[in-house]
């Protein structure tokens, strides 16, 4: 049966969530959807067979095949003759990244639906293992340092403060005093000035030399 080559391209930026889709695949046909993906940027998939009978495995004609290839045509992800499958890798270089879906050959035409969901960039990341318990703990303890180190800093600010302002009133007293004893010892000195006058002036008064 001759193979049909589909191009379904979905094009999206590193930071735009990609929903799940569901699309119809032919036994020996081919679907790829295609997903422009940026540089270092991350991307994870799904894919899954729904099976028409819910009480029943899935038959094994419903099986398919998965590639993922990069821009360049390097091999991301293979799944052969399965029924679902995950993929992740990070891109190293921009481009659109091929996810080529293949239904088995056989007599008996068949189609399967299958079930697809393709994130990238931030939509990619795995937020719910960032918030474990572990690390939210692991975050409150060094908050909790932080904040005891910020106290302690802001507590030796204040008593630097505190030291500075008493500093400034000692040395404001210091001088204080020194101009007072200053001006005594001055005083002081113009008194002694004064008497050694007086008393040379009465010595020779009485000597009778002036």
């Amino acid at each position: 049966m001759a193979r049909l080559k589909l191009a379904i391209p979905v094009l999206c930026l590193a930071f735009t969530v990609v929903h799940s889709i569901r699309f119809d695949l032919r036994s020996g046909a081919m679907k790829c959807i295609a997903e422009d993906i940026a540089a270092n940027a991350m991307a994870v998939g799904h894919y899954a067979i729904i099976n028409p009978i819910d009480s029943s495995p899935v038959p094994k004609s419903h099986n398919i095949t998965c590639h993922v290839t990069s821009p360049h045509g390097a091999d991301y992800h293979t799944g052969k003759n399965v029924i679902s499958g995950n993929f992740a890798f990070t891109a190293f270089e921009a481009g659109d990244y091929m996810a080529c879906f293949s239904g088995l050959d056989q007599t008996l035409e068949t189609t399967v639906t299958i079930d697809f969901e393709w994130k990238t960039g931030v939509a990619a990341k795995d937020w719910s293992n960032v918030a474990k318990k572990g690390q939210i703990e692991y975050m409150e303890f060094e908050l909790a340092k932080m904040y005891d180190t910020v106290s302690t800093i802001h507590t030796e600010m204040f008593h630097l403060r505190m030291r500075e302002e008493e500093m400034q009133g000692l040395n404001r007293s210091t001088n204080t005093i020194m101009a007072t004893l200053g001006f005594f010892s001055l005083l002081v000195c113009l008194s002694v000035a004064g008497l050694q006058l007086w008393h040379l002036k009465s010595f020779f008064e009485r000597k009778k030399l002036l």
